[in-house]
């Protein structure tokens, strides 16, 4: 019987499936091998063969078949009694008529016309990424986004198609749901929705004196109506030193010592001072976020705590933010759009990019004696950091560490309101206003008894301290006008309006010293003796007009032409007014009658662009004044008041914008339905009336005027590549690639031919030069050719060839502008699993290690790395490495000996994670849910000696590039997390 029953319930199985044939074509009725059939909610599939036939079990009744393929539309075919279902799958135009965020609008990606990168956030989410700028690394052509310093909570650098400017700022202008600002690190990255790099000067003309650097547009999530989801996700991770320096152990650095003249032994205390300073970081982050909403009324909450601990202790960046945006149809004609965030963020810092005399703590753990501990006793102070016994005041590493406390406290809300009012139809009137508060204190105290510097001269100090209050506050005001017609094939938009920003910034500085012995209390008003004390307010003023047409001709030919008039109170009168127009136009080839026959191409479209973009973020707010400052002295009967210093710069009225001129050709193709994507934008920009302080003689009364000075030029070529390699119901797999070339070079200087950049200590020659016809990020030096075998010196080129050696052999060394940038992101997909993995790379910049100036100099008491272990000791020797000479820094100046290729490919992040079955997830009320775990930083392949190749020590000027002098380290972080949807 029971034999009976399972035959019976196999034949009652069979007797309800049927089989399903039939053939799939394109709409040129070619057929499509490869294409997926699925019978929807179950593990049933196939797929066609090589004349796109399939053959398919299928339940009898109620089944639909899910019918798709790669570059086409997905159909859903309702099965019913049929045994043969032939299909037709039209193109997918997803890509094409995906609406992308340019300035103060959108626009169809299919009609853009102009260089904008879109950059895909779906992997913010299993990544452990604190800034907004980290998401660009390696996804977008001509997006240079470096990290000068591992330090918790420092600002990336972004080149947006090489630096324009070598003082007003390189940073490109971010805008954030309508409000521009330069900073973005308070924006919890979680809360992004998508991000646009305008990268050429027509698409960022809208924004005129404030886009030669491009314009980073970020718009934050939204609620989506009849969606309610709650949101949680978490993630935790460590993080260690990616690369090791190796130093002397304490009988190599007593050889090193006695060979120098000094008398040093190994007694019991030895100190490995990298295990000291060097430790295992921690990251976290939590994050809760609600959405959803009716038609009319749509709201997103978030709240997201996000922590990270240094590997130098105890350096850290906390953050606490908070956000809500709104979108509220009040009217038929009247909808309300709000964005507000508010953010809570503290960081604690550690002193880095200098040497250890400084009681900077990267050099100072490769630089401090392995042969002396970590505290030593004093008779009068107790306790103490111990101190290089060969250099009085020399503090050990910890010291540096541990001897200050300080920390910065931001509190920040961001945030507008806007309101969209349809006037007539088509036509459109929206008045936006922002807001962006900062305020900002900053602490610090340092020990008076366990530093030297806090000590003093016997006990004169007693405890250092100083604070720092601050207040930024900027609005903004635009109210536009945009009016869109669409007859026939026609379409045409015009928008004008205006615009108003101003900020107001004031601070406040005192410092002290002399605290009490018990060390409890360590703010100002403990400060016996207040030692300086002033305040600070200044003012800018923005004023601008806008205007834009677009006009396209069915999607096949289009054009797009920007205005912007700025007016700032930077300038003086005269000069305050820049004018900024750009054109662009489109042709999309694919769609004239003569490629109709071209089947592999989906899409072909040329564009070329031409527009001028200003300048203003680097310019001081009274740049083209004198200013006046005021110097205490002993007061007077009656007062006489502070003594009035005047400018050390003299007042330049004629001082102008600096206006970068860019030119822009590129294609975009899509081919095989859109299986393959290819971009190639090839561009030219030109940097005029470029600021820079010329100095001027003695004789003037004044050092410098800050001046329209010379010109600047990039020009380069740019390729990205996207490809869908398989696509599969079990399997996909698809990858981005791209690669950008830069020239950089200054043109012209006016005036003074030659400026010098960033010196470094105990050298008197600067490591940067700036000269027509050189890159900015140029190094300038001797030739080094080695050692001499007898004398153990080194060798230094005649580049004269006057027979002696004098600073005028000094000549370029290299350059720290890279030759070209890519990055690769590769995505696999198998079942509930997934893999992504993000390659960067930078290949022919060089970079200065002015860490090797301290680690390998042999000329004072500090540590050495192990490289000296290969010095010239005798006559006859045959090596890199010159001798030790005690007090003599003659073996290291500045030549080629520390440049060094820095060219690396960098594993940025690799993923791997898990989604639950859906089916699976519903029945315990999830919508979904994902596990993961990621890896940043894995290995970097590299030539460069020192910790990271990625590093610049100097940030204040646009021509000071690749210098490394003890900057804090990359780490390489570890990290598992999870994504949970209600």
């Amino acid at each position: 019987m029971f034999i009976v029953l399972i035959f019976a319930t196999i034949g009652l199985a069979n007797a309800q499936e049927i089989i399903v044939k039939g053939v799939i074509r394109d709409q040129q009725k070619q057929s499509l091998p490869g294409a997926s059939v699925l019978v929807k909610g179950t593990q049933t599939g196939t797929v066609t063969d090589v004349e796109g036939n399939y053959s398919i079990p299928v339940p009898n009744g109620e089944a639909v078949l899910v019918v798709s393929f790669i570059g086409y539309e997905t159909k859903e075919i309702a099965v019913g009694n049929q045994t043969q279902i032939d299909v037709v799958l039209g193109g997918d135009q997803k890509t094409l008529n995906e609406i992308v965020v340019i300035g103060y609008g959108t626009q169809k990606r299919g009609d853009v016309t102009t260089s904008i990168a879109s950059v895909s956030t779906k992997d913010i989410e299993e990544r452990p990424i604190l800034q907004a700028a980290q998401a660009l690394q390696g996804k977008a052509a001509g997006v240079q986004v470096t990290q000068p310093s591992g330090k918790p909570g420092s600002a990336l650098s972004i080149r947006v198609r090489g630096a324009t400017s070598v003082q007003a700022g390189n940073e490109p202008l971010y805008v954030i749901d309508g409000v521009p600002t330069m900073d973005t690190r308070d924006l919890n990255v979680n809360d992004i929705e998508s991000i646009q790099v305008l990268k050429d000067a027509s698409s960022a003309a809208i924004y005129g004196a404030r886009a030669s650097n491009g314009v980073v547009i970020v718009t934050t999530k939204r609620g989506k109506a009849n969606q309610s989801q709650v949101n949680f996700s978490a993630y935790y991770g460590f993080s260690n030193m990616a690369k090791k320096i190796d130093v002397l152990n304490p009988q190599q650095y007593a050889d090193l010592m006695n060979e120098m003249g000094h008398n040093v032994t190994v007694g019991s205390q030895t100190t490995d001072w990298n295990k000291e300073v060097f430790t295992t970081g921690h990251n976290q982050n939590y994050q809760l976020s609600f959405s959803g909403g009716t038609d009319k009324n749509k709201y997103f909450v978030s709240g997201a705590m996000t922590q990270d601990k240094g590997i130098i202790q105890p350096a850290s960046y906390r953050r606490y933010s908070f956000r809500m945006n709104l979108d509220n149809q009040i009217k038929s004609w009247f909808k309300m759009t709000t964005n507000v965030s508010y953010s809570n963020a503290k960081i604690r810092d550690v002193k880095d990019n200098n040497n250890a005399g400084r009681n900077a703590v990267v050099l100072g753990a490769l630089g401090a004696p392995p042969t002396m501990g970590v505290y030593s006793q004093d008779s009068i102070r107790g306790t103490i950091f111990s101190t290089n016994p060969l250099k009085a005041g020399w503090d050990n590493p910890l010291a540096a560490m541990f001897g200050p406390t300080q920390s910065a406290k931001d509190n920040r809300i961001f945030g507008n309101v806007a309101g969209d009012f349809t006037v007539a139809k088509g036509l459109v009137f929206r008045s936006n206003f922002g807001i962006d508060f900062m305020n900002h204190a900053n602490d610090y105290y340092l020990d008076p008894y366990r530093t030297t510097e806090g000590w003093g001269a016997n006990g004169s100090t007693h405890g250092l301290g100083n604070a720092t209050r601050s207040n930024s506050f900027t609005y903004l005001w635009e109210n536009t006008l945009n009016y869109e017609k669409k007859w026939d094939k026609h379409e045409f938009s015009a928008l004008g309006g205006t615009t108003i920003q101003k900020n107001t910034w004031n601070n406040s500085y005192i410092a002290g010293r002399d605290f009490p012995a018990d060390g409890i209390v360590k703010t100002m008003n403990a400060a016996n003796e207040i030692t300086d004390a002033y305040t600070e307010q200044s003012e800018w003023f923005l004023n601008s007009y806008l205007g834009r047409l677009m006009y396209n001709f069915d999607s096949k030919y289009l054009i797009t032409a920007n205005f912007r008039a700025d007016g700032s109170s930077k300038l003086a009168k005269g000069n305050q007014w820049g004018f900024f127009p750009s054109v662009s136009a489109g042709w999309r080839i694919s769609a004239e009658p003569f490629m109709q026959d071209v089947k592999f191409i989906t899409d072909l479209k040329l564009r070329g662009g031409w527009g001028q973009n200003g300048n203003q973020e680097g310019l001081a707010n009274y740049a083209s004044y004198g200013l006046n400052s005021y110097t205490r002295r002993t007061p007077t009967t009656p007062p006489s008041g502070p003594a009035v210093t005047p400018p050390v710069y003299a007042p330049n009225p004629d001082l102008r914008w600096e206006t970068t001129t860019q030119s822009n050709i590129g294609i975009d193709l899509s081919m095989l339905q859109g299986r393959v994507t290819f971009t190639a934008d090839a561009y030219l920009k030109k940097t005029n009336d470029l600021l820079l302080n010329v100095p001027l003689p003695n004789t003037s009364g004044y050092s410098y005027m800050p001046r329209n000075s010379g010109k600047l030029q990039n020009k380069g070529l740019e390729f990205v590549l996207s490809t869908i390699n398989f696509d599969k119901s079990a399997f996909q797999w698809t990858t981005d690639f791209n690669i950008a070339f830069n020239r950089n070079k200054i043109t012209q200087l006016q005036l003074s031919k030659i400026y010098r950049y960033a010196d470094v200590e105990g050298r008197s020659d600067q490591i940067i030069i700036l000269q027509e016809g050189a890159s900015l990020g140029t190094f300038y030096g001797y030739i080094a050719d080695g050692v001499n075998p007898e004398t153990g010196d080194m060798i230094y080129r005649d580049v004269n060839g006057d027979g002696s050696f004098s600073p005028s052999d000094r000549t370029i060394l290299g350059s720290a502008q890279p030759k070209f940038t890519y990055g690769m992101n590769n995505n696999l997909t198998y079942k509930s699993f997934s893999l992504s993995f993000l390659f960067q790379g930078s290949q022919g910049n060089k970079a200065f290690n002015a860490s090797r100036l301290e680690t390998e100099g042999m000329y004072d008491s500090k540590n050495q790395s192990t490289e000296v272990l290969r010095r010239w000791k005798k006559a006859g020797d045959i090596t890199d490495i010159p001798r030790a000479t005690d007090g003599n820094v003659n073996n290291s100046l500045i030549s080629s000996r520390f440049i060094e290729d820095a060219s690396f490919l960098r594993m940025k992040s690799a993923t791997i994670s898990y989604a639950l079955n859906k089916s699976f997830a519903e029945k315990i009320k999830l919508s979904r849910a994902t596990i993961y775990l990621t890896a940043q930083n894995l290995f970097t392949l590299t030539k460069y000696k020192g910790f990271d190749p990625e590093v610049n020590a100097f940030t204040g000027s646009g021509a000071t590039l690749g210098i490394d002098y003890g900057t804090y380290p990359v780490s390489r972080a570890f990290v598992a997390g999870l994504n949970v949807t209600f």
